[in-house]
């Protein structure tokens, strides 16, 4: 039984000829629903399921050649392209490319292009709009898509959603500008070919559901907005005012490069450095008491080569941000964390109170440096009790804080498996252990296990400075996933981890809501909510889980972003699943939490259940509505 799951390279010729806008226009217009999904797949799956619907319309509605051809007709197609309209091969390229563009990083020197940025047309205010949700087959391979590339999805795409052979394929991503169309067309074989799913409505844009925005956040805004149109007014007024007023500078400080604040938070000396057992009697913690570790803290020329590409990130600077964290310089002279050398490079830490900066240049040389901030306001003992120091070759070492007295590596895959003792030097920086969100494959996930003076902890790596910490248990009151039912509870959600991997995530609960007996004897199932929590306090993101009797690992069944669903201020959820049987019979199985007393299903199946869950029989690929009723009668839609 089981779940359904969600179904050398050649020359490149030539582009085509010059095509007429009227003639693209007109492709446009007749094959505009299949153009805005092919953009929403290739689209990367960070940007939000609002933004890639309404960045998908902007970018086939922007597709158009920019001025009209005199005379052009279609002219005679080579053998090595599209046996389609020429047309419509023109606007799929440039829907393509923008894409491809769309998902391109923004670089602090590079000239930022238009597709980058949130569109101006269309713009909905109010609301958000998003696909209708699919099952947990759409689900599975949503999340496959979003580990690949941008040409590697869009070579996937291009397999599937157009049919075409792989020396097509080829050439139509290198007119989208692909550098290296055989490695995203190589990377596109890693997913399987479950193509039928690409026509699923959850990669639907053209139809939506809609749901209002944060409501008391837009009021908030509505104040803040009058509040600023006032000030404006006030300062309007007083720049009219006669004499000498304030000038073309003001009161303005001098340019950054004379700034004697802006220097001073530049200079080695001027750096805040803690004493070793400062934290023994600190009020507080947190980063603000860890001592300055490492070797090289007295290395001037290091520190000040890291606060000077700190302030002014070259353009050979690799640079990352966690999401919503700024990037700009220290407003004053930032703590010391950590200077010295590991795994063949120079590492700095900094710490200014809201964020976590790491610095790194390979020994021997200053070129190829890298700067990466993180988000770690309002961290409390567990949330700075260690930080990445290093990734190499697969692997990650943490320095961990001065009160962490052990420092073990849990393989959560293996619930019942002892920790291992991690060796720490004498600065408290960990011997390497793998990173789970480098790996190919999920086949174990090696979380930190520390402990301090009031207990152990879990936590793991998810591509950030901060690793994430790991609980159990109902929203509201969870604990640390340390104890032996809360290990065996995350054996079944760890893979399911890379799904909020580089998001600024602070900690990841487990919930087991509901226990289900299966029909025709299979035994009972498992239903699981994770939600993760940002350190921005915004962007929460929530997974409703399905695990079969005897499974390793559990399905997506539901994910909803930015809800309060599954989280402190709304601990409820409902979620639902298409299962198949021994017999080879398809039900649709639901699982409300505590608070539910009634679940029903309308659309493509219907049927109704007292209680918190449900089992319906349903032909394969069947579809439908769940909502779920509350004690007090109120009724409240799947987790979406």
């Amino acid at each position: 039984m089981s779940t359904q799951e969600l179904a050398p390279s050649s020359p490149v010729p030539d582009s085509p000829g010059p095509v007429d806008v009227e003639q693209a226009e007109a492709a446009l217009v007749e094959h505009y629903p299949r153009l805005v999904r092919i953009a929403y797949l290739v689209l990367p799956p960070s940007l939000g399921r609002n933004r890639r619907v309404l960045t998908a319309h902007a970018l086939v509605q922007r597709a158009l050649p920019r001025r009209r051809i005199a005379g052009a007709v279609p002219g005679a197609r080579r053998a090595t392209e599209d046996a389609v309209d020429p047309g419509y091969a023109y606007v799929r390229g440039e829907v393509l490319r923008q894409a491809l563009i769309a998902g391109l990083p923004l670089r602090r020197r590079a000239l930022p292009h238009r597709a980058q940025f949130p569109p101006l047309l269309p713009h909905v205010w109010g609301l958000r709009l998003f696909p209708r949700a699919g099952g947990a087959d759409e689900l599975a391979l949503d999340q496959r898509l979003s580990a690949l590339s941008g040409p590697a999805r869009a070579a996937y795409v291009l397999r599937g959603l157009e049919r075409q052979g792989d020396p097509e394929v080829l050439r139509v991503l290198a007119a989208a500008g692909v550098g290296e169309p055989a490695a995203a067309l190589a990377e596109a074989d890693g997913v399987e070919a479950r193509y039928v799913l690409l026509e699923s409505p959850e990669f639907d844009p053209c139809s939506l559901q809609a749901r209002p925005t944060d409501l008391m956040r837009r009021r908030q805004h509505g104040r803040a907005a009058a509040a600023a149109a006032a000030a404006l007014l006030v300062c309007g007024a007083l720049l009219g005012l006669p004499g000498d007023g304030w000038g073309r500078n003001g009161a303005a400080a001098p340019s950054y490069a004379r700034n004697p604040a802006a220097e001073a938070a530049l200079d080695p000396a001027g750096l805040k450095r803690i004493g070793t057992a400062d934290w023994r009697y600190a009020a507080r913690t947190d980063f603000s008491v860890w001592p300055a570790r490492g070797g090289l803290t007295g290395d001037t020329a290091l520190l000040r080569r890291a606060l000077a590409v700190w302030a002014r990130p070259g353009p050979t600077v690799r640079a990352s941000a966690t999401p919503a964290t700024p990037v700009g310089p220290p407003m004053g002279p930032p703590q010391l964390l950590f200077a010295g050398e590991v795994d063949a490079v120079r590492v700095v830490l900094f710490f200014d109170g809201l964020r976590v900066v790491r610095y790194a240049e390979p020994v021997g040389s200053t070129s190829g440096a890298a700067l990466d901030f993180a988000r770690t306001d309002g961290a409390d003992a567990v949330g700075s009790a260690a930080l990445v120091v290093s990734r190499a070759a697969g692997n990650v070492r943490y320095l961990t804080a001065p009160w962490v007295e052990e420092a073990a590596v849990r393989d959560l895959l293996a619930p019942a498996k002892a920790a291992r003792v991690l060796v720490r030097d004498r600065y408290g920086v960990t011997e390497p252990l793998p990173s789970p969100v480098t790996a190919r494959s999920c086949t174990r996930w090696s979380a930190l296990q520390l402990r301090d003076a009031t207990g152990a902890r879990l936590l793991t790596d998810l591509g950030e400075l901060a690793p994430a910490r790991l609980t159990s248990g109902p929203p509201g009151r969870p604990v640390d996933a340390t104890g032996a039912a809360a290990r065996e509870e995350w054996a079944g959600a760890a893979c399911q981890l890379l799904a909020v991997r580089s998001h600024g995530v602070r900690s990841v609960n487990s919930w087991a809501y509901a226990t289900q007996r299966l029909p025709e004897g299979a035994g009972s199932a498992e239903w699981l909510c994770a939600r993760a929590e940002t350190w921005r306090g915004t962007g929460s993101r929530s997974l409703a889980l399905f695990r079969a009797p005897g499974a390793t690992g559990s399905a997506p069944a539901a994910r909803s972003e930015g809800s309060a669903a599954c989280g402190a201020r709304d601990p409820r959820v409902l979620a639902g699943v298409v299962w198949q049987a021994r017999s080879g019979q398809w039900y649709v199985l639901a699982a409300g939490s505590g608070d539910f007393t009634s679940l029903a299903l309308s659309g493509g199946v219907k049927g109704r259940a007292d209680g918190r869950v449900l089992a319906v029989k349903a032909a394969r690929g069947s579809r439908a509505d769940l909502t779920g009723t509350l004690a007090d009668g109120t009724r409240l839609h799947a987790l979406r």
